[in-house]
């Protein structure tokens, strides 16, 4: 194990020579998150979906991976293909056996110089390993430590839990499917939003940091993100004493048309007229102005007690025209409208398309893809594109060599096979 002096000098070294210069597409220099280095051990979604966030803000994440093959992740197939290339790039790859206390002592170098590290492996597994954090906050005071985990403290944290799991326990599946009928998300929702709640905490962490110079331990879960998105629900069943209907099954609304519904081509478009300005000038648009005059029509709230009678008429002329005449005709009437559109669509999408909102990525089956790369605005940041996802282990001769480790040294090291050279 290395000296606390060794560790202290080390760090000392880092703060004052800054985060090393990255080799990329686009310089981070100029990025809000620029200078911060992140230790990433994770694996699937909820993890690598923080790490990327804060990679793309221009952070210098480090994914730690197990030696020699990887994150597992790399290797999964069908609906999880896309897990690996679509949340881990602008990282860099350090491949090595934790197991091994050369292992060891190398990941505690690397805290004593982080600002953060994240973590979604099973529970206790890092303390196994000896990346815990009562053992790296006591090799660097100032990290900061995220664990995302199934749940948070309390009789269920020993649990594992996957996105399918606290979809079905806090209420998600049961909302989005029709009665009877619980059905998942079909995207890996819980995992992504408890990834940005941990990215929330963890810039909060940083920015309280600044006052008291300490670090500290931070959480986030899938079951209490689950929970957080019941809210609403929750407060309506205690509110009215009556639990909440399904989405999923007939919707009574609180709103005239909030609907789908089929165009002439056979496909699907989605219609909102919540106002009575909506209802106006939809029926003026499409020649129907007796509708306007009609008495069981004035106002939202009679139209929504007439639902079955206006929804067939409703839906009577939306089927007179194909989806492209209707996105045509809706994009100027000022209400909210959608195509019904799948994840395929999306990649030819023009919006998306603008201002090279879509990134081509690298992918480990071979060839690239399309993926959207963060949802913001900032400032004129152009948060793209600045490394690949890694190959495993692609920086690890890279980042030992920050760590001051000769050449001999890490030769060493793939030689015993406790690091992986990509």
């Amino acid at each position: 194990m290395i000296s606390k002096a060794d560790i202290e000098k080390m760090s000392s070294t880092y703060r004052q020579a800054g985060a090393p210069a990255i080799s990329a597409q686009t310089s981070t220099a100029s990025l809000p998150l620029a200078g911060i280095r992140i230790m990433e051990f994770s694996h699937m979604v909820m993890g690598p979906s923080a790490g990327m966030i804060l990679a793309d803000l221009g952070a210098d994440v480090i994914k730690i991976e197990p030696a020699p093959d990887g994150d597992p992740t790399r290797r999964l197939k069908d609906v999880a293909v896309g897990f690996f290339p679509t949340y881990n790039r602008n990282k860099r790859s350090l491949a090595i056996d934790l197991k091994a206390p050369e292992g060891c002592a190398v990941v505690q170098k690397l805290a004593a110089q982080a600002d953060i590290l994240i973590e979604n492996y099973s529970p206790r597994t890092m303390d196994r390993l000896g990346c815990g954090y009562e053992e790296l906050s006591g090799i660097n005071p100032r990290l900061v430590y995220c664990s995302l985990k199934g749940f948070l403290s309390g009789p269920y944290e020993h649990r594992m839990a996957l996105d399918e799991v606290v979809q079905y326990m806090g209420g998600l599946a049961y909302m989005t499917g029709p009665p009877g009928e619980p059905r998942r998300a079909g995207a890996s929702v819980i995992d992504i939003m408890g990834g940005m709640f941990a990215v929330i905490a963890i810039q909060a962490a940083l920015r309280e940091r600044e006052r008291s110079g300490r670090g500290q331990l931070i959480k986030s879960a899938l079951f209490e993100t689950t929970a957080f998105l019941m809210g609403q629900h929750m407060v309506r069943a205690q509110v009215t004493g009556v639990s909440p209907a399904p989405t999923g099954g007939k919707r009574a609304g609180v709103w005239t048309i909030y609907d789908p519904f089929e165009t002439a081509d056979g496909k699907k478009i989605f219609l909102g007229i919540i106002s009575d300005n909506h209802w106006r000038r939809f029926c003026e648009k499409f020649g129907r102005p007796d509708l306007v005059s009609d008495p069981r029509y004035n106002t939202n709230a009679d139209r929504v007690k007439e639902r079955d009678t206006i929804l067939p008429l409703v839906s009577g002329i939306i089927a007179r025209y194909t989806q492209a005449e209707l996105i045509e005709l809706l994009d100027h009437l000022g209400c909210p409208f959608a195509p019904v559109a799948t994840p395929s669509d999306l990649i030819e999408d023009p919006h998306l398309n603008a201002n090279g909102r879509l990134l081509d990525v690298e992918t480990p089956a071979g060839g690239n893809a399309k993926i959207p790369r963060l949802p913001l605005e900032m400032n004129g940041h152009a948060l793209g594109l600045r490394r690949q996802p890694a190959t495993v282990g692609q920086h690890t001769a890279e980042i030992l060599t920050e760590l001051g480790l000769t050449r001999t040294d890490i030769d060493d090291l793939c030689e015993r096979n406790i690091v992986r050279c990509g």
